[in-house]
Order: structure tokens, then sequence, then C-alpha cells
């Protein structure tokens, strides 16, 4: 019998290498879904009632303390956060001055968590301005600027409002992103609170002074991948627990 020509036997072994090949090939996965990060909710406290609140600008000026009220206060807020249920809130975060740590620490305790320094969170520096009675800065002409266009202002010496908003919700996110899925509380102070409200809410800094955020209210927002939901704000004796969207 006569040999089988040359292309027939190199069509034979490329079959049989293309089967082996097949066989040996694993069968390919479709790409796993990835799940988006689930919502953070943030509580957002102002410090309790201090004993130069609404009479001078504190700011950054160390060893300003809660008063007995503020105190009450704090107490009243931890109780009202403890409400959410056992093991509900997951951190608890505060500005690095000692009256909004003193606001955490029985929010901590309640919830069974230690308080957290977030550099973040603290008061905006006002400069030439800390320490100084609000009576006599409201008589400057720069006060009708604070109030009306605070997006083009800066403190003497100190910091911007708007670099206080982008710092502040710079440090709202990385939270966010340490806790994704969670409950956690931010101790922090009026003006910081506002302009993360504002920015929440898609309005523009020069109006966020329309916002009132009183000692220890607490604002809630949650923060999800399709943008931020304010679901509350100075909130001050209501039940948490119905802080939910619609």
């Amino acid at each position: 019998m006569a040999p089988a020509p040359k292309k027939t036997v190199a069509k034979k072994i490329a079959k049989k290498t293309t089967a082996k090949a097949a066989k040996k090939a694993p069968a390919r996965r479709s790409p796993k879904k990835v799940e988006p990060p689930k919502p953070t909710l943030v509580l957002l406290v102002r410090h309790g009632r201090t004993p130069t609140t609404g009479k001078v600008l504190p700011g950054r000026a160390p060893g300003l303390h809660l008063g007995d009220e503020g105190i009450a206060q704090a107490n009243k807020a931890a109780e009202r956060i403890a409400g959410l249920g056992e093991g509900k809130v997951a951190a608890v975060y505060a500005s690095p001055m000692e009256r909004t740590k003193e606001t955490a620490a029985p929010i901590a305790k309640a919830t069974g968590n230690r308080v957290r320094t977030k550099k973040g969170l603290i008061e905006a520096d006002f400069g030439q301005w800390t320490g100084r009675k609000l009576t006599d800065l409201n008589k400057l002409p720069e006060w009708s600027q604070v109030q009306r266009y605070p997006s083009g202002f800066r403190f003497p010496g100190g910091e911007s409002f708007a670099e206080m908003q982008t710092r502040m919700v710079g440090a709202i996110h990385e939270l966010v992103a340490e806790h994704p899925g969670e409950t956690i509380v931010a101790t922090s102070h009026a003006d910081t609170i506002k302009a993360a409200v504002a920015h929440a809410m898609g309005t523009h800094l020069d109006l966020f002074q329309r916002i009132v955020v009183g000692p220890c209210s607490i604002t809630a927002i949650l923060y999800t991948t399709s943008g931020p939901v304010v679901l509350g704000v100075n909130s001050m004796g209501d039940d948490l627990s119905a802080l939910v969207p619609s």
C-alpha cells in the first residue's frame, strides 16, 4: 500500500494536538461581579456647650472644656445614639480639641467604643481672630463677608472657609472608606459640620451660614456610591432610629 500523503498525516497530527489542548485548557470563568461598598451612616455631633459658646471665637486655642450644661448635653447625646442598638455604632471619632473629645467620651462608653482622634475634624483655624469676642468681631467690615461671601474669605493669618470645607469633607470620606456599611460617630464643630452638610446637599458654601448646628446636636448623613443623603440636621431630641432614606 502506498504511504499516506504528507498533508493528510499533518492534518491528523494537528487534530490530535488540538483535541489534547482542548482537554487541558481550563473552562473560562465569567468575571466576578464587584459589589459597590455598602452605604455608611455618619453621625456628626457638635461638641457640647462651653463657658465661651456664643461669646468668643475659641478656634484651636487649647484648654477649653465643656461646662456643666455641655456635659449634660453630651450624656444626652450618648443616650440617644446608644438607642440605635447594641453594637450598632462601629467607631467614635473626635476632633483633637478637648471639648470634642469630652463630648465623644460618653458616646464611646455608651456604644462600647473608644474615642479615636481624627485631625481632619478639627475646628477652623481662625488665625488672628482666635479668642476674640464675637461682639467685637461683628463690628468689623469683614464680618459681612464672613456671613455673605464666606467662600472668598480667609481668616487673617489662618484658614479659608474653602480650605476648611475641603479638609472636613476629605476627613469624612476617609472615615467612610474605612467603615463601609457601618454607622460611625464624628464629633466636631459648628462651622465644620455646616460646611459638610452644605457639601452633601450640593449647596454653595456662600449659603452655609443659613444652616444651624447647635451644641450637641446630631446631624446624620448617609454616604452612598451614588452620593450622600442628608437624613437629618441639627437633631436635638428625636428618635435616631427613624432616620432612614425615603
